[in-house]
């Protein structure tokens, strides 16, 4: 009974050792980057990660029509992705809960991995006017709008058709884990996002 015991509780601390490596693992690591911490998710990409360092960007435009998130520097379009919205994409958010992606102008706050979501770029929704908009209306700006990668389910990349067909999340903006990776390099603290219909 105790042999049995024993190798079911070895199994069991080997499963949650994998099960829980990735995102949970890579969070002890951490390196500042300008004036913010970014923890996990340190993914290697060679001399793609030098070119992305070296080529910071100044502006994300993210157009809710389009469809696309677009990287500017000094004025010019280096890069633009295909993204997904929020469920209810049309219009500004109003409150917390009806899965709108706001519009305005806003700044990036943090970088962090996710378990769920490959890695997380958070954005400095509400502002000020969006939390007055809100108490004038009686409700909850919300919070915790980020650009994210792509669900679990999607870590390979295989279900980006799908995925970039629809708008699925709670209001945050959702893309490709690929394109995770370049924005995730080229973007620091303090970068400007416009989100525009």
């Amino acid at each position: 009974m105790l042999l049995r015991n024993s190798i079911f509780l070895g199994f069991l601390l080997l499963f949650s050792l994998f099960f829980l490596s990735g995102c949970q693992e890579e969070a002890k690591l951490s390196y500042k980057e300008g004036d913010y911490e970014t923890q996990g998710c340190l993914k290697e990409l060679g001399n793609k990660r030098d070119f992305l360092e070296n080529k910071k960007i100044d502006l994300i435009v993210v157009s809710k029509g389009e469809r696309k998130l677009s990287l500017y520097k000094n004025g010019q379009k280096l890069y633009s992705f295909r993204i997904s919205l929020g469920k209810n994409p049309k219009g500004d958010k109003i409150k917390e809960g009806d899965f709108r992606t706001p519009e305005g102008t806003y700044v990036i706050t943090r970088k962090k991995c996710h378990p769920k979501y490959y890695r997380m770029i958070s954005i400095s929704y509400p502002s000020q006017e969006d939390v007055r908009d809100a108490n004038k209306k009686g409700v909850s700006a919300g919070g915790g709008i980020t650009i994210h990668a792509q669900p679990f389910w999607n870590s390979d990349g295989k279900g980006n058709d799908y995925t970039l067909k629809h708008d699925w999340t709670n209001g945050c903006i959702a893309v490709t884990n690929d394109a995770m990776d370049e924005l995730w390099y080229a973007v620091t603290s303090g970068t400007p996002i416009k989100i525009v219909s």
